[in-house]
């Protein structure tokens, strides 16, 4: 009983923390909202914060979040739609969509500008859930042209594994999604799913470097991503398959770069489509499952949520 109690005292406190972050991240959002484009980020991070504060150990509301009724009811006169639709799933994380932000009110390709902006307001953050700890920038070297993701960011090991999951599921490139699910699903793979191998080898043009948010320090890539996208590392610690940024990042590089994705080498043939779709079917309704237990019960079909802007 007493590991019980401490185990949820734990969670309420990492809850306070998701809630202070989640606050100071809206109205971080907020001051950036002046365009349509602005705005339909700010939907989507909305709705990603409901999501996983729905989806926490112990479940908590948005008027948890931000008990200023006036503001609450101000905001969802604004962006209604992130309530409404708890039961699809988003897209990605909230700290992804207050990238994109940064990305688009700065420029693109000025990195240092981008790590600066964000690592200013991660360290204005509790280091606690939805708070990054790690961006990834991946581009073509011929191009320059520079694609950017960021880790996870949950510290609930439900809610990693629902995103993750969810990722391979939609979002994510499928050379990605390959890559992470050959983990996935031969990890809890079913007797009649076949064995699947959907690592990838990227082309030695291609740069893919991680950085710390806190410290602004190189990462190198853990063990997970050398065994996913065939990173060098001397890393022996792994991550979840699928936590780290550079999963995001690859996916944004190999969804915009298409001389990138036609030189990525699959380098076993059993990553073939027809076992891939097989193995992402079964992943999905694993997914289902999880959402539909204790304590989500959820029905999830298959949809992810799509922001909108008035």
């Amino acid at each position: 009983m007493a590991d019980r109690g401490n185990r949820r005292d734990e969670f309420l406190k990492q809850q306070q923390a998701y809630k202070i972050n989640a606050f100071n991240l809206i109205c971080k959002m907020l001051e950036w909202c002046r365009t349509r484009e602005t705005k339909l980020l700010m939907d989507e991070m909305l709705h990603s914060i409901f999501f996983l504060a729905k989806i926490c150990v112990v479940p908590f509301s948005p008027e948890e979040i931000i008990p200023d009724k006036e503001m609450l009811q101000k905001l969802l006169a604004s962006y209604p739609e992130p309530v409404k639709h708890l039961s699809k799933l988003p897209r990605r994380t909230p700290f992804s969509c207050v990238l994109d932000m940064v990305i688009l009110m700065g420029n693109r390709e000025n990195e240092a500008a981008v790590k600066t902006s964000l690592q200013e307001i991660a360290r204005s953050l509790d280091a606690m859930f939805p708070v990054s700890t790690t961006i990834c920038i991946s581009q073509n070297t011929k191009n320059s042209m520079r694609h950017y993701g960021v880790s996870m960011s949950t510290t609930d090991q439900n809610q990693r594994a629902i995103m993750i999951t969810a990722s391979c599921c939609g979002p994510w490139d499928d050379y990605v999604s390959g890559a992470v699910m050959t983990f996935l699903s031969n990890k809890k793979k079913k007797k009649d799913t076949p064995e699947f191998n959907g690592a990838i080898k990227l082309p030695a043009y291609v740069r893919c470097q991680a950085f710390d948010l806190r410290t602004g320090s190189i990462k190198p890539a853990c063990r997970s991503c050398g065994e996913m996208f065939g990173l060098p590392t001397n890393e022996t610690h792994g991550w979840h398959h699928g936590n780290c940024a550079e999963a995001e990042s690859l996916s944004n590089l190999l969804k915009h770069d298409k001389e990138v994705k036609g030189d990525v080498r699959i380098p076993s043939p059993k990553g073939t489509e027809e076992i891939r779709k097989r193995v992402q079917t079964d992943v999905c309704q694993k997914l289902k499952e999880i959402l539909a237990n204790n304590p989500y019960r959820m029905t999830w079909r298959g949809d992810f949520y799509t922001a909108s802007a008035m």
